[in-house]
């Protein structure tokens, strides 16, 4: 059999010759770049769709692209279905009850079963169990359920978020964004809106572009407060009033704080964000394949999750820099219903985009269907792939070639529509049509074994024991918050230390000083010292307790000009307690960046303050402290890029370890590519010219065996003559000659024969030296992608330190920092106090 193992090739299957009903010695071998031109693949139930997707989404793990799946029916899970060892007690919790008793087999003879047919198939397709273990190695796959904690969590909030692109230079995009999180918003509450007739619609994209403009985040609470209170007051000439009345704006909020009131909601703000990143590689910068599962939701909800991811891809894409190469891929395993013909479902336009423009940013888009009369072939224009399986009715067949026909004249491709028809036509279940826009000509191949075991969709409580070791545990819980009658309870405490006063300390008048601002409330703070003791305490008193502490705030800037960096980074910190002393401690500061706009002037009412240490109580020690910090920050500040030499390659300053890992992985996969397209190109040369060799001499070994039969013949027929001579018939001396002539014949016959077998050792020395040829190539290729992926992994460190004149003091001051001193009975049933940040925000605050 041929490699199977092909960097930057899939293997999908082998051609297949459908009138004598066998497979071809030639392997469908598929360039993962012609999935940047977007693929297509429909067949009904049983074509074996679902087995070829599975298959090409394999390969592109082994090849490391990661992928995001959206999984409507539940049959992509089969991808985590994979087993090396091929045991049937690996199969066991997975097989099928009913298709076992239909064997009239019990579950254990079942799981024989199908393990040993695995095992078969696989071994008949070249495949075994190193190649599975190579898959689970290749990527990390999850399967998330939105909506639900079945598998991993994901909350739709980071969706309301404004996007990190700037406005004006995307505000097209960004309001097509818009426009579609918006339609998915009012469909989930039933509201069918047009955008441009859509008192709804249009309102709540001028809210969405309002705060989005401004580079303000959106929740479902403040899109309803805004609803309820528009931050805009006229929407084109009428004002909003006019436009669309409050009383009816009241119906809008209500039905959208509807969606918070149901009891399910708050499995959709849980979990994980739209992180498109994240989904595509690990923070480490492995490859992910990454399932939406959304079987278990409504019309209603699927078309609302689907087009927010939808939309979060498109953005993602736009932030990615141009390639050639097959950066990621989107897989769609039933489009039916969100890509029609005429509708234009929300999730319509992310998926035109994705079509119309992805290409250039190496995004591959794979798109599924059993409805060919369902999807909307215009829009599928940019699909240089299809996979054509099995169609189940006539009506089925015409359309798609309709739509073929339609998307190979865009692209100046002729198709022969008789020809295609007789072939679809003659179609069985695992055997397709490629018509592939960068191929000559369309091939009918049957798909490889999958290695994942293909058991089916899965049902939720199977995605729920699947996903169990993968699965998060559920979220830290917040503290919890005292109740009212609690809070009630806590007392001022007016009294403190004796060593504390009830006013500021007398200081001298040159000497800074700023308050730091209280942003927890008591009942705050007694919620997080339950969080932190793992219990409830019943608090008695509280008192709020200033500490004076050295603050300082500033900037540091790094430039390098041939990294082209230019950053600054705001740095600021409180020294406090014994950091403070004749040395101050810089490195047992705590960091703070505040505002200074948020320091005040004035303390709280009814507070206590700590006495003053001797080392900040003169404006003379502050500036001291000042210029001792600016020192520090000199010595210590770095900001630290990762980088790559061998492909000259810098992270962008906070960009994270996953994003620059991912990004390293991408060029070295383009530079990988180019140097196995030079090193193909030669080969090819080289092979082209012994092929011809061997063409040749091939023919010369045809005309060998013809002319070898050709003597054969004149020998029989000089044989007989001999014969006829030998009895006299001829004469002593025609006898003589005839024997002669005969002899002759022998002789070449006898060196006809031995051309064609040296001919045959020829041709046999030169297939071997085209064999071998060919495993150089490959082992060539091999070293390659091998060399180029530990070149992407050697990543070191390059700091970029500032200069005397880069670091800034913005201020150095005496601090009054607040804490919240707790009175509460501890286990023992004695009054203790203990002292909590008040100006660290805290969940329950």
């Amino acid at each position: 059999m041929q490699l199977i193992e092909k960097l930057g090739t899939f293997y999908l299957g082998q051609e297949y010759d459908l009138k004598a009903a066998k497979r071809l010695d030639n392997l469908i071998m598929y360039d993962a770049r012609d999935l940047t031109t977007h693929a297509v693949c429909v067949g009904m139930t049983g074509s074996g769709k679902t087995g070829l997707c599975i298959d090409l989404l394999e390969e592109a793990a082994l090849d490391g692209v990661p992928s995001i799946m959206i999984d409507p029916k539940g049959d992509i899970t089969n991808l985590l279905l994979t087993f090396p060892d091929l045991l049937p007690s690996d199969f066991k919790p997975w097989v099928n009850v009913d298709d076992a008793s239909r064997k009239g087999m019990s579950v254990d003879d079942y799981a024989v079963y199908i393990a040993d047919t695995w095992k078969k198939g696989l071994a008949d397709w070249g495949q075994g169990p190193e190649r599975i273990r190579a898959l689970k190695d290749s990527v990390d796959i999850n399967i998330y359920t939105p909506g639900s904690d079945a598998g991993r969590q994901v909350s739709i909030l980071a969706s309301l978020k404004a996007p990190e692109l700037n406005w004006q230079e995307n505000t097209e995009l960004l309001r097509e964004q818009i426009q579609g999180t918006v339609s998915a918003l009012l469909g989930l509450v039933k509201i069918d809106a047009d955008p441009l007739r859509s008192r709804e619609h249009i309102l709540l994209s001028n809210i969405f572009e309002y705060y989005w403009s401004q580079g303000q985040d959106l929740d479902l609470a403040k899109l309803i407060l805004s609803v309820q209170n528009p931050p805009i007051k006229q929407l084109g000439v009428f004002d909003v009033d006019s436009f669309y009345p409050q009383k009816d704006r009241f119906g809008l909020a209500m039905a959208l704080n509807n969606i918070i009131a149901a009891p399910g909601f708050a499995a959709w703000v849980q979990g994980e964000p739209l992180d498109v990143g994240a989904f595509l590689y690990t923070a480490e910068g492995k490859p992910r394949h990454t399932i939406f599962y959304i079987a278990h939701l409504g019309d209603a909800e699927r078309m609302f999750f689907v087009t927010l991811l939808l939309q979060e891809i498109v953005t993602w894409v736009r932030q990615q820099s141009g390639t050639t190469s097959l950066r990621a891929l989107v897989y769609f395993d039933e489009l039916f219903g969100f890509f029609p013909p005429v509708a234009n479902p929300p999730s319509k336009t992310p998926l035109l985009t994705l079509l119309k423009q992805a290409r250039a940013f190496g995004l591959g888009v794979v798109l599924t269907t059993q409805n060919p009369v369902d999807i909307d072939y215009k829009g599928l224009s940019n699909a240089g792939t299809w996979f054509i399986g099995k169609l189940q009715t006539d009506q089925d067949k015409a359309r798609l070639l309709d739509g073929l026909q339609s998307a190979s004249a865009t692209v100046g491709a002729a198709v022969d529509r008789g020809e295609l028809d007789r072939s679809i036509s003659a179609l069985t279940s695992r055997n397709f049509l490629l018509h592939n826009v960068h191929q000559e000509r369309d091939v009918i191949f049957q798909t490889r074994w999958a290695m994942s075991y293909l058991r089916g969709p899965l049902t939720r409580p199977q995605v729920r024991d699947l996903m169990a070791a993968k699965r998060g545990g559920a979220p830290a819980a917040a503290g919890t918050t005292p109740g009212t009658a609690q809070a009630a309870a806590l007392i001022q405490a007016s009294t403190g230390p004796a060593d504390y006063s009830r006013t500021v300390p007398g200081l001298p008048p040159d000497l800074p000083q700023v308050f730091v601002p209280a942003r927890i409330s008591p009942s705050g703070a007694v919620a997080r010292l339950e969080k932190e003791q793992g219990r409830r305490i019943s608090a008695t008193e509280s008192r709020l307790v200033y500490e004076a502490q050295l603050i300082t705030q500033g900037q540091v800037r790094f430039t390098d000009r041939t990294r082209r960096v230019d950053e600054s980074k705001h740095v600021g910190c409180l020294v406090g307690g014994e950091a403070v002393g004749a040395i101050v401690r810089w490195k047992d500061s705590t960091p703070l960046i505040i505002d200074s706009r948020d320091l005040s002037s004035q303390p709280e009412e009814n507070a206590l303050f700590g006495p003053v240490p001797a080392q900040l109580n003169t404006s003379a020690e502050i500036k001291a402290a000042a210029k001792d910090w600016s020192d520090y920050l000199y010595r210590e500040e770095v900001l630290n890029l990762r980088y790559v030499s061998a492909l000259d390659l810098y992270s962008e300053p906070g960009e994270s370890e996953r994003d620059f890992a991912a990004r390293a992985q991408q060029v070295a996969r383009e530079r990988r590519d180019a140097e196995v397209e030079k090193m193909r190109l030669k080969y090819e040369a080289k092979l082209g010219r012994l092929e011809t060799k061997l063409s040749k001499q091939q023919a010369g070994l045809a005309g060998d065996r013809a002319q070898y039969e050709a003597r054969k013949r004149e020998e029989l027929l000089s044989a007989g003559e001999s014969v006829v001579g030998m009895l006299g018939l001829f004469g002593r001396r025609k006898s003589s000659a005839v024997i002669s002539k005969a002899a002759t014949k022998r002789r070449l016959t006898t060196k006809a024969a031995s051309d064609i077998q040296r001919s045959e050792a020829e041709i046999k020395r030169q297939q071997q030296e085209v064999d071998s040829m060919r495993q150089e190539m490959q082992s060539e290729a091999e070293a390659i992608g091998r060399r180029w992926t530990s070149l992407a992994d050697k990543v070191e460190v390059y700091p970029i330190r500032p200069s005397r004149g880069s670091v800034v003091v913005e201020l150095a001051a005496l601090a009054w920092v607040p804490y919240w001193e707790i009175g509460y009975a501890s286990a023992a049933g004695k009054t203790t106090y203990d002292r909590v940040p008040a100006w660290e925000q805290t969940a329950g605050a």
